[in-house]
């Protein structure tokens, strides 16, 4: 099941990021009583009632501003509209109606998307006399709130999850492994899939940003079912000289989400970017079983230590998946990439392996035994046992006497004796730790 998507939008310092902020329940996007500080899509898990949902911050729209900084971040604002199930169009109640906001309210209206119409900075349940102006906007009835003192922000979000999608299941098999392709753009994604299905289904060109939306690619390997998910870039509207690095990170991220394996492709010729971190970082926190894939290989001039320090360099600027193998292919060559399929295939199982209970305390009470856990203040970390409640990724919970002593690096090590015995090559794994309850007597 796919994570529907809420982006809030509207125009600069109605106060977005504040909303933002009070909902994901800690200070990420940057605050500040200036126009267009907030330049970045940020985003948010967030679960209301059950229902958990990604809440995307946008930067302020100024529709007919032709500044750079604030035209990419229109850019970026539609991309999120676009992308998004449920969209929240943000208004100042204390400045009222605006040209501005018309105008971004005839832009909302050609998405035909489900929208929560929000007044902020409504600090009492007292409305002004120009309230009554955001009715003639005519998409529906504008929910008063104050982002700052929590007011009505509960009925607002009971609005939000009413309009999302009743079903986001795609549909497909259990047994078909999906692949989301991701990457920064022109990094060849689309060329990779090309070359795998060994048919042009996909476009493909040399300029950043040209497939629309996330295409969905259906087809069978020797008896095995897979689906790739290409992440878009963006086509450029206009002659703005865009950043349209930026606009990849939400179709990498919603594809993420929908897929069981990353193939995170990086440009040989640029090695790891700070945008490609963030997308790695995505395929990591979301916890998918993920390829680290070195495309346009062929175009690197090697001796015999490229290959080496260029591993060597990928493994420190990654340090947080070194579960992830990296290939080196080149899909203008065909180099190698016969060998992503069987690449998917192997950590798609390791992401859903299992270890049974007896055989996981087993590991841990040898593991214990090799290291001593911690202790502090003359009380010692014992761990009863553990057990593995999940799998994609394989999740497991550590039993313990008290969770203050169960330090970052003791569980990391205990994560370690695991993969030394089961391997779980290409996947994260997540230990919890809960303290045991003692019975009554």
């Amino acid at each position: 099941m796919a994570k529907p998507i809420v982006a809030v939008v509207g125009r600069p310092n109605v106060g977005k990021s504040t909303f933002f902020n009070k909902i994901a329940g800690k200070r990420i996007s940057i605050v500040e009583d200036k126009p267009g500080v907030t330049r970045d899509r940020i985003y948010a898990d967030v679960e209301w009632l059950n229902n958990k949902f990604t809440l995307i911050d946008t930067g302020g729209i100024e529709p007919n501003n032709n500044d750079i900084i604030l035209s990419q971040m229109k850019r970026q604002a539609e991309i999120a509209m676009d992308t998004a199930d449920v969209i929240v169009f943000m208004l100042d109640g204390k400045s009222g109606l605006t040209t501005t906001d018309e105008e971004i309210a005839g832009i909302l209206r050609r998405t035909k998307k489900p929208i929560v119409l929000v007044v902020n900075k409504v600090d009492s349940n007292k409305l002004s006399e120009h309230f009554y102006d955001f009715y003639t906007l005519g998409m529906g009835e504008p929910i008063p709130i104050s982002s700052v003192n929590g007011l009505n922000l509960g009925d607002l979000l009971d609005e939000i999850v009413a309009r999302f999608p009743e079903d986001t299941d795609e549909g497909y098999d259990e047994d078909v492994i999906k692949v989301a392709v991701i990457g920064k753009p022109n990094v060849g994604k689309s060329s990779l899939i090309n070359t795998l299905l060994g048919e042009n289904r996909v476009i493909v060109s040399d300029i950043a940003g040209t497939t629309r939306d996330a295409i969905d690619t259906p087809f069978e390997f020797n008896d095995d079912k897979y689906v790739f998910i290409d992440t878009a870039g963006i086509r450029r509207k206009s002659r703005v000289n865009e950043n349209v690095e930026k606009y990849s990170v939400l179709r990498s991220l919603t594809a993420i989400e929908r897929s069981d394996v990353c193939l995170i492709l990086i440009d040989a010729n640029e090695g790891v970017t700070e945008q490609d971190k963030r997308i790695a970082g995505y395929a990591h926190e979301a916890g998918r079983a993920s390829i680290i894939i070195v495309n346009k290989w062929d175009l690197i001039e090697k001796d015999n230590n490229t290959y080496t320090e260029y591993t060597k360099n990928i493994r420190n600027q990654l340090s947080f998946m070194k579960y992830a193998p990296i290939l080196f292919i080149s899909s203008k060559t065909k180099q190698r990439v016969n060998k992503v399929l069987e690449y998917v295939k192997y950590v798609a199982n390791q992401h859903s392996m299992r270890i049974s209970t007896g055989a996981l305390n087993d590991l841990i009470s040898e593991a214990v035994l090799l290291n001593q856990p911690p202790s502090d203040k003359g009380k010692r970390l014992k761990i009863y046992y553990g057990t593995q409640v999940s799998v994609k990724p394989p999740r497991f919970v550590l039993f313990v006497n008290d969770v203050e002593l169960a330090h970052f690096s003791y569980i990391r090590y205990i994560e370690n004796q695991i993969r030394q015995n089961y391997n779980y090559e290409g996947t994260p794994i997540i230990l919890e730790s809960r303290e045991k309850k003692k019975k009554r007597s």
